[in-house]
């Protein structure tokens, strides 16, 4: 049996989709972040729950947009962006120590609870991404005064 079938009999039956310490309720409108109710827009609860039929698989912006929207993404239409950047943030705000939403630039995007990065920022300020921008800024300075005195 594939997964597109038993996902479609638990719809009938009352969809609960979970994912990390989200829960969706799909037939109710209703979506959980640790236990506390989200207010979601309808397209965010829509982009949500189709995210979330699709957990840890990236989804093509034009496919999310064709399922929420019911149509076609039409080229320079950046709605679906909005959306995404506003369910983001509220999930981030309800569950500050993960994030959920993922963009794959040039493809699409995933959902899938990874823990957060800002949690941990802290230690390691401003970028927590392992570079030294203070060797950096100096090398790049030295360069300069190397040029100028050629």
């Amino acid at each position: 049996m594939s997964t597109e079938s038993v996902v479609m009999e638990v719809e009938r039956d009352g969809e609960v989709l979970r994912v990390g310490s989200l829960e969706i309720r799909a037939a109710e409108g209703l979506a959980l972040a640790g236990g506390r109710a989200l207010s979601l827009s309808v397209r965010e609860f829509g982009l949500l729950v189709t995210l979330a039929r699709r957990a840890g698989r990236i989804v093509r912006r034009g496919d999310l947009y064709a399922l929420v929207w019911g149509s076609a993404l039409r080229p320079g239409d950046r709605s679906i962006d909005v959306y995404i950047h506003k369910l983001r943030a509220k999930l981030e705000d309800a569950l500050p120590e993960w994030q959920f939403i993922h963009t794959h630039v040039g493809f699409g995007y995933r959902l899938a609870p990874e823990p957060s990065h800002a949690v941990n920022a802290g230690a390691d300020a401003p970028g927590d991404d392992g570079i030294d921008c203070s060797t950096f800024t100096a090398t790049t300075a030295d360069r300069s005064q190397t040029r100028s005195s050629s």
